[in-house]
């Protein structure tokens, strides 16, 4: 009696003491981005891509027979919140980390994270600066403004030369990163703004900005920054009277919450983005399981998808899960993925971006044939 309740005790200690090690065992990913606040929503479109990335993965095995288990960092687009989300997934043990959203808190978040030898996958930071740092263990799925903002210049010389085109930005390393990119485009093609201004995120009322723009006759306005702004000031400017042909602007509007921001005066707005991952046939099946969970995958959720295939396909091409082998596997080989074949530089950006134009109309983007 005494000899079997020893083998029982023995056993459940060994049990206990094992349970750490599992634990420990499962790889940790972080997922980082705007959680909360006024971008909360590609906070979303990034958690969502890298769940449903996770989800599939660990059903078809893990990653070197290991189960991911995913943290989540809450940067609410501020870069000091960045950094101690940055901080929190040192602490978390994170292997790797998918985001953050804002290239204004990718940028310093990247510094913690190659200190603490943490891979870095962006999936929505444009600025060239990123990967201009020479740290060799940041990626990201998106393209860079300097490409983003030569297609947008293309567009403007085409359709504005000779007319007026106002260029407004938000002060942010996005924003006015993106709107520099593409006044250095309009102006190589001969076409100078009759306008440069700037305003500041989170600002609501548009009135004496919109006035200023009447008055130098502005035909059309090309936005460097997100969609709150963006909403704001293309309804104020049709409430107020500001007869321009439409809003032109980039990749930080792709949200339907643009449309509701905006109402009426979204219609015709043009914007660069990836050509939709949702059209794509590697993301059909994919597209199919977020609808039947009456969820559209917008904007940066396949990114956010594709960026975990990436790092898991590292992984396993390297059998490790540290940084600078996981890294030197990314660049080794093209890797597919739900938006395509993948080829990654030294630097870690895309060997080739695909930035398309398109339209709101029917409350939402259409790509433009």
């Amino acid at each position: 009696m005494n000899v079997r309740l020893n083998v029982l005790a023995a056993a459940a200690a060994a049990v206990i003491s094992t349970a750490p090690m599992m634990a420990s065992a499962q790889i940790v990913l972080g997922v980082a981005g705007p959680v909360t606040g006024p971008n909360a929503a590609f906070g979303e479109q990034l958690r969502r891509g890298v769940d449903a990335a996770v989800a599939d993965i660990n059903a078809a095995g893990g990653i070197n027979g290991q189960q991911i288990r995913v943290v989540v960092g809450d940067d609410a687009s501020d870069p000091r919140q960045g950094v101690a989300a940055a901080n929190k997934m040192a602490t978390d043990k994170a292997v790797a980390v998918i985001g953050h959203f804002n290239s204004s808190v990718s940028i310093p978040a990247s510094k913690v994270y190659a200190e603490e030898g943490i891979l870095q996958i962006t999936p929505a930071s444009t600025n060239p600066l990123l990967t201009e740092q020479g740290l060799s263990t940041v990626f990201r799925t998106c393209g860079r403004d300097d490409q983003q903002g030569a297609v947008a210049g293309e567009l403007l010389i085409k359709n504005y030369m000779g007319r007026k085109v106002a260029v407004i930005h938000d002060n942010t390393t996005y924003g006015k990163g993106l709107a520099d990119a593409t006044k250095a485009a309009m102006n190589r093609g001969g076409l100078t703004e009759a306008m440069y201004e700037g305003i500041t995120v989170g600002q609501r009322d548009f009135a004496a900005l919109v006035s200023k723009m009447k008055d130098a006759g502005i035909q059309a306005v090309y936005f460097g920054g997100l969609h709150n702004e963006a909403g704001l000031l293309i309804r104020q400017s049709k409430e107020q009277g500001l007869n321009i042909d439409r809003l032109i602007s980039g990749d930080g509007l792709v949200t339907k919450e643009y449309g509701t921001i905006a109402g009426a005066a979204a219609n015709g707005t043009w914007v660069t983005f990836d050509r939709d991952p949702r059209t794509l046939p590697s993301a059909a099946a994919v597209v199919a399981k977020f609808k039947a969970q009456n969820y559209d995958p917008e904007g940066y959720t396949l990114l956010s998808y594709a960026a975990v295939q990436v790092w898991a396909e590292g992984a396993k091409r390297a059998r490790s899960v540290k940084a600078d082998d996981v890294a030197k596997a990314i660049r080794s080989a093209p890797i597919t993925t739900v938006i395509g074949a993948l080829d990654f530089d030294a630097k870690g950006d895309r060997k080739t971006a695909d930035y398309v134009w398109y339209e709101w109309k029917n409350n939402d983007f259409a790509m433009i044939p």
